[in-house]
Formats: structure tokens, C-alpha cells, sequence
């Protein structure tokens, strides 16, 4: 499976302004509903926050990639915002957070596709270029363009 297969216009958020990391988490969620990703918002939001309580999503490099696997996902979707201001996210090298992705997983999915994702896009995130190209753009299309490359 292609990242780019699981992105909707609609969850594509840039510049996204937020305060904290549970209103960028609330405001992502509302994109990947309206996108028709997810179908029971609260269902799939308890997900995401008992996952950030295990330990944070904030990856390293001024990245975070939220996740949650739940009966409120009609199908796998990957959310992603570039936020207007880095955000603490209590990542794993103290810094804060100017990219998110979200990953949506249904709770029925086969095996760990969740997990499969997760990695596909973490061995991307490793790369300074790639990043520092995720951190630049400033239209959709290149953004779906860059992720095409995964």
C-alpha cells in the first residue's frame, strides 16, 4: 500500500494554527471524519489519547505521528498537518513539533497495518532532505507530489 493512497484532500491541513497538542489532535480527527475516514469521532479520538498516554508520538526531528486503531474508522487514512506554530508534543528528543501525521486504522483491519504504515513512513522521516522538504511546502500538490515518493 502507497501513503499517498490513504490521503484525502480534506485531511490535508497547512498552515494549520493551533494551540496545544490536543487541539491539533482534535482538529485533525475533524478533518479525517470529514473525509469520511472516520465515522465515530469520539470512538476513534479515545484511540489516539490512550496511545499518546503509553508514551508520546513525537518521533524526533520536529515530527509526531499520532495513531489509533478503532471500530470508528471506516477505512485506513493518513491525516497530516504542517503547523503555523511548533507545538510542544513531548517528543522523545525534547524538541517541538512542526509536522503531524495521523494514522487512522478500522479495529477489524488484518494484522498490524497500522504498524506496516507507521514503519513506511518513520524510514522516510529519517531522511534530513525529506523532512527539510516537508517542512517547505506550502501547496497540497507538492505535498502529494513529496509523498508520492513513499
Amino acid at each position: 500500500m502507497k501513503i499517498i493512497e490513504l490521503m484525502n484532500e480534506e485531511a490535508i491541513l497547512m498552515p494549520l494554527n493551533v494551540v496545544n497538542k490536543e487541539d491539533c489532535i482534535h482538529v485533525m480527527i475533524d478533518a479525517l471524519v470529514k473525509s469520511g475516514a472516520v465515522n465515530d469521532k469520539s470512538a476513534y479520538l479515545e484511540a489516539v489519547v490512550s496511545r499518546e498516554k503509553m508514551s508520546s508520538t513525537g518521533i524526533g526531528f520536529r515530527v509526531a505521528i499520532p495513531h489509533g486503531k478503532s471500530a470508528g474508522v471506516s477505512e485506513p487514512a493518513l491525516a497530516f498537518a504542517q503547523l503555523a506554530e511548533p507545538l510542544d508534543w513531548a517528543s522523545i528528543d525534547g524538541q517541538p513539533v512542526s509536522i503531524v501525521f495521523m494514522i487512522a486504522v478500522p479495529e477489524q483491519s488484518q494484522g498490524n497495518e497500522h504498524l506496516q504504515i507507521l514503519v513506511a513512513l518513520s524510514r522516510k522521516l529519517m531522511d534530513d532532505e525529506f523532512r527539510s522538504q516537508l517542512l517547505a511546502v506550502r501547496e497540497r500538490r507538492e505535498l502529494i507530489q513529496l509523498l508520492g515518493t513513499i
